[in-house]
């Protein structure tokens, strides 16, 4: 570990033994939408185009901090001190959406990517794609208009004439050798018109937007017939939207023996050990989603500035980095992500049992780096925490999914470390959260929607959900705020 690092972490500390700071509210009364500028990314030639930032008039922020000796800064978390991701390492507060684009946030991204998910894989020497295109049927299920795998969309309309499934082989050419990725998308045809439509309303010939799932289980099938709880082609279709499945473990195998035989190993030679702070499985599953989205950028049948990155558990992980770095993604969606996703590491057990830093290292060697390992749990020694990780988002769609019963994941860290973002969206004056109430728990079952935040506590336990794709499918998650006035 560095010695600024150190020094930093050390400030931190101090810090919170010495001083009294601000407790972070997570919600903004009083501010109004804003328009849904995409941040740019201050490293977007690494893992995926960026797009250029657009003038958002600030608000004031929503929470205080106090600057350590080091310059850094800290906020107050469920009585915790963690630190602030509106702090600059100079010291200086972070006023305006130009300082956030232009500096914090790539000093979090370096952070993160020397510390937590690794240096991630660069882009491909070469990039190819192969489609095959064929048309597999209605999207209507025998068993009734909702099909086994979840709920009608919730305006009535349906696809018409079925669905065209593309099958997807993105070539990647690495200066180690040149391998490929699947990439299968299932794409809604003409829509109806929803049932409140005028007379007469024309088709939409354009799907709603695009979910690109990391799917870590292998559970999509060929067809909407073959749909799954946790890939629900033939309810996903029918709500008007497309899916396109991303095989994570064709990127990396979820395996310690074998997970660089895949992607890594074409950009590392065989046979030498990856640098201490090289991405492992988690990271190259962000990088492939950022191929994927290469993919989608060019298929001219989807909006390629409607499309939403989303996992659950390990793959929600990879979402979650894979939208902190890539802008292009309109929607980042991360389902019980738990520690290492938005879990907030210095929480650690959560006081239920919750996998810490150390525990999913152990159990989990291969994925994650080096340098983050070596932290154990020792967490209030990183330079940040997973509430920044969410903030990276801004300005776009941020998607929180928990489970009440799912321990593993701390529900209550998550909802701390959704909270702890709303700050960040509020120099765009996106923060409020749409929460009814700061204090935890929320309503269960009940799906909150602030102006680009939104968040959700489902009933049972860790699992990728009907009751989960139903509030991200009626979340209007792709609807740009636009500042009234």
């Amino acid at each position: 570990m560095g010695t600024a690092s150190r020094r930093r972490s050390a400030g931190l500390q101090a810090c919170r033994r010495a001083v009294a700071v601000a407790v972070l509210t997570g919600v903004v009364a009083g501010i109004g939408t804003a328009t849904g500028a995409r941040a740019g990314d201050t490293d977007g030639a690494t893992i995926g185009g960026s797009v250029g930032p657009q003038a958002v008039t600030p608000v004031q922020r929503a929470a205080a901090s106090t600057p350590d000796d080091d310059g850094g800064g800290i906020v107050d978390i469920g009585g915790v001190a963690y630190p602030d991701p509106l702090r600059m390492k100079n010291g200086r507060p972070v006023r305006s959406t130009a300082e956030w684009e232009r500096t914090r946030r790539g000093e979090l991204l370096d952070d993160f990517r020397e510390h937590v998910f690794g240096q991630s894989l660069p882009r491909p020497q070469k990039e190819t794609f192969d489609v095959d295109t064929t048309d597999v049927g209605g999207a209507t299920r025998k068993d009734g208009a909702t099909g086994k795998d979840g709920a009608t969309p919730e305006d009535g309309a349906t696809p018409e004439d079925g669905v065209t499934r593309k099958k997807v082989r993105i070539g990647i050419t690495g200066p180690q050798g040149s391998g490929s990725i699947p990439l299968t998308v299932f794409i809604p045809k003409a829509m109806s018109a929803p049932k409140n439509a005028p007379k007469n309303a024309p088709k939409n010939t354009a799907p709603r937007g695009t979910f690109l799932l990391i799917d870590h289980r292998g559970s999509a099938g060929d067809s909407p017939d073959e749909s799954s709880e946790f890939a629900p082609i033939s309810t996903v279709t029918r709500a008007g939207y497309a899916l396109a499945v991303l095989d994570a473990k064709a990127v990396a195998p979820d395996d310690a023996e074998t997970y660089r035989s895949k992607a890594i190993d074409l950009f590392h030679p065989k046979g030498r050990d990856l640098p201490a702070d090289a991405g492992r499985t988690i990271s190259a599953w962000a990088w492939g989603a950022s191929r994927a989205m290469d993919y989608l950028q060019t298929d001219r049948d989807l909006d390629p500035g409607k499309v939403a990155v989303i996992g659950h558990s390990r793959g929600a992980k990879a979402a979650l980095w894979a939208g902190a770095q890539d802008t292009r993604f309109a929607a980042v969606i991360a389902n019980n992500a738990g520690s290492t996703g938005t879990k907030p590491a210095r929480r650690g057990d959560g006081g239920v049992g919750a996998e810490t830093n150390s525990k999913i290292n152990s159990s989990f060697p291969h994925w994650f780096p080096q340098t983050y390992q070596d932290y154990g749990d020792r967490v209030d020694e990183l330079p940040v925490d997973q509430h920044e990780l969410l903030a990276l988002a801004a300005p776009r769609r941020l998607v929180i999914g928990s489970a009440a019963d799912d321990h593993n994941a701390d529900p209550q860290g998550e909802f701390l470390s959704y909270r702890a973002a709303a700050p960040v969206y509020a120099l765009y004056g996106l923060g409020d959260t749409g929460l009814a109430t700061t204090g935890w728990k929320p309503a269960l079952d009940t799906p909150f929607r602030g102006a680009a935040m939104s968040y959700h506590l489902r009933s049972g336990d860790h699992g990728l959900k009907a009751e989960d794709w139903k509030a991200y499918l009626g979340g209007n998650l792709f609807e740009r705020p636009v500042r009234s006035g």
